[in-house]
């Protein structure tokens, strides 16, 4: 079974936590992503912020994203998977968690996101299917 290394997308672009949503937005829409890694100034991840988080907790609330951070939406410990893990701890994390992307972590570094298209590509469909009906209720 192959393992999150082999299957991630490497070189993710991370939104600084002292960067703005607006900021986080625009990188989004340069990288053409749905969301982001939000790293801090020791390199350590701290979450992650997506288009929707962009829309239901700033715009849906009549707050400018420029004046939020991305930090701020980071709260809590993220969801992470280990680059050596295997495609089988893939689909229990984001089956449990019910996340579509799941940052790679090696050591303490952030090394690549596995998504659900890269676990589909990867994996037989039964698989897939079933994480994605866990994913989706």
């Amino acid at each position: 079974m192959p393992t999150a290394r082999e299957i991630m997308t490497p070189d993710v672009t991370c939104i600084g936590e002292k960067e703005s949503l607006a900021e986080a937005a625009h990188k989004m829409a340069d990288l053409g992503v749905g969301s982001l890694p939000i790293c801090g100034e020791d390199n350590r991840l701290k979450g992650m912020v997506t288009d929707r988080d962009i829309v239901v907790k700033a715009l849906a609330q009549d707050r400018n994203p420029g004046d939020i951070t991305a930090g701020e939406l980071g709260q809590g410990k993220p969801v992470t998977i280990g680059a050596d893990d295997d495609a089988a701890e893939i689909l229990r994390t984001m089956a449990q968690h019910k996340v579509r992307r799941l940052p790679v972590i090696d050591g303490h570094q952030l090394v690549g996101i596995v998504a659900v298209a890269d676990v589909a590509r990867a994996l037989p469909d039964r698989p897939v299917g079933d994480l994605i009906d866990a994913i989706s209720e």
